[in-house]
């Protein structure tokens, strides 16, 4: 037994290293979210934004993307000076898969540092969902320094909460390694591979400059999880998801 810590990454690795050396599937499985954000969702407003060019180089290129910033009125909180309502901010991001797995989907901690992101803690969480279903979630806190500048020797820092998750054609997984544990399973008992979509969601907290009160941690969360309810249950055909 004491050589059990050695031996199960190295199983783990072997197991990743088969997906290589699969037959080839047919055409894929279409994923199970919808990947075109609407212009509403319930409380918010979302407008598309571009990917950035560092998005689009490191991935394949029948990677898709969707992203948006979304906007939602803060209550009884106006700007004297343009009289217009304060609103909170959650950006959305949905990736979807091409047909190469490996250049075209990962693990959001890898590309975050390249936006700026210090990550320093990551936990799992579910998410109840309005139609009786659940949510597994990756929850990861981070430190965001931006720009502000173009030269970029100026930087703001801010605090930033962001949960993510995989859906895929019949499967939902917070876990990159599940996630490819699924494939390998799909491809030698279904003859099958299914795009990936990777969601993630974030919002700043502490001191946000629009905004003047500084917002906690617990209400961005509390925010950012009933944003993703909704999104969850709208977004994803769960009649494809098993219970």
């Amino acid at each position: 037994m004491k050589f059990l810590p050695f031996i199960l990454p190295l199983l783990t690795a072997a197991a990743l290293a088969t997906v290589h050396l699969l037959p080839e599937a047919g055409d894929m499985a279409p994923s199970a979210v919808e990947i075109d954000i609407p212009g509403k969702f319930g409380g918010w407003n979302t407008r598309a934004i571009p990917a950035s060019e560092d998005e689009i180089a490191t991935l394949a290129a029948d990677t898709r993307f969707s992203k948006a910033i979304c906007l939602s009125p803060r209550d009884g909180e106006f700007d004297l000076a343009s009289g217009l309502a304060i609103p909170d901010r959650i950006d959305i991001s949905i990736v979807l898969s091409g047909h190469d797995l490996n250049n075209s989907i990962h693990r959001p901690e890898r590309c975050m540092p390249a936006q700026g992101h210090v990550i320093g803690s990551s936990a799992h969480l579910v998410l109840d969902l309005p139609n009786g279903r659940k949510l597994n979630a990756r929850r990861l806190l981070s430190v965001q320094s931006l720009p502000t500048n173009a030269a970029r020797t100026e930087y703001a820092s801010f605090n930033c909460v962001t949960y993510y998750f995989f859906v895929g054609n019949h499967s939902i997984t917070h876990d990159h390694i599940e996630r490819t544990l699924i494939d390998v399973k799909d491809r030698l008992l279904r003859g099958m591979d299914q795009r990936w979509a990777y969601v993630s969601a974030s919002m700043w907290y502490g001191k946000v400059p629009w905004i003047e009160e500084e917002i906690t941690l617990e209400e961005a969360e509390e925010k950012l999880r009933s944003f993703l309810r909704e999104f969850a249950v709208e977004q994803i055909d769960w009649e494809m998801i098993p219970p």
